[in-house]
């Protein structure tokens, strides 16, 4: 049930990659950063105006801080995890 709401996201997203952020938060930006600057489309989901949504993408990926990365680009939902892991998925 909790990696439905991710599933749902990911499904209606129509862009390269899934994103939830967070307010206040420095590897967000510089995650839209990261995508602008490769040309790559993103959804971007801020927990801060969706209550209990966190809970819901801890409960499905067990990652705990944001931004939390999804690669739509094959189909198939990828969970890459935060800014650093992208940064580096991304070379």
């Amino acid at each position: 049930m909790s990696g439905e709401v991710v599933l749902e996201h990911a499904k209606n997203a129509g862009t390269d990659f899934l994103m939830y952020t967070g307010n206040f938060c420095g590897y967000c930006t510089a995650a839209i950063r990261l995508f602008n600057h490769k040309n790559l489309s993103f959804k971007e989901y801020n927990f801060d105006d969706y209550p209990g949504l966190r809970q819901q993408v801890v409960a499905a990926t067990g990652h705990r801080t944001v931004p939390v990365i999804f690669d739509l680009r094959s189909g198939e939902v990828m969970f890459i995890g935060g800014f650093d892991e992208t940064n580096a998925y991304l070379r």
